[in-house]
């Protein structure tokens, strides 16, 4: 039997693991991120966050569902952006759209809102698939893994007592 306490260091650890496979990519394999990779960083991060003070906190059965609602809104809105991403992926190369600026310039000379739309629109960057694995590129399991994350933050959002089988 798994406790919320073990749940919530599951998705810790799923969310840790995601973050260093990034930097691993960026760091030793040297591929850039695109906008698109980095805010769904941010978001594995923010999910990440939410884990573990959840696991850090070891709260009650309201906090268990508190903890599990905030992480299952931010794994919904990192699979949005992953989903985005591998739909831009899997467009036809006519259709791509042109590579734009950084997303360095594009905080630091846009509103938040514009600079925002800008990123979620992709690029031509964003559309090159530089790694795969069974088939799958970097977005794509992504998308699996916040797909994961919501899952386990659904259990969490509708545990029904302080100790449960996470199976059952």
């Amino acid at each position: 039997m798994l406790s919320a306490r073990s749940v919530f260091l599951f998705g810790t650890l799923i969310c840790a693991s995601m973050v260093g496979v990034a930097g691993y990519f960026q760091m030793i394999d040297h591929l850039e991120p695109c906008p698109l990779c980095i805010l769904q960083r941010v978001f594995t991060a923010a999910v990440g966050v939410v884990f573990l003070l959840g696991f850090a906190h070891n709260p009650k059965r309201l906090g268990i569902k508190v903890y599990g609602l905030f992480a299952m809104l931010l794994a919904i809105m990192g699979a949005s952006i992953s989903g985005r991403h591998v739909w831009l992926q899997n467009m036809p190369a006519d259709q791509v759209p042109s590579c734009g600026p950084g997303l360095n310039f594009m905080l630091e000379n846009f509103p938040l809102n514009d600079a925002l739309n800008m990123i979620l629109k992709g690029s031509g960057e964003c559309a090159e698939v530089l790694w795969t694995w069974l088939g799958l590129s970097i977005p794509a399991w992504t998308l699996v893994a916040f797909i994961t994350l919501t899952l386990l933050s659904l259990k969490l959002l509708f545990w029904k007592e302080s100790r449960q089988n996470i199976f059952s």
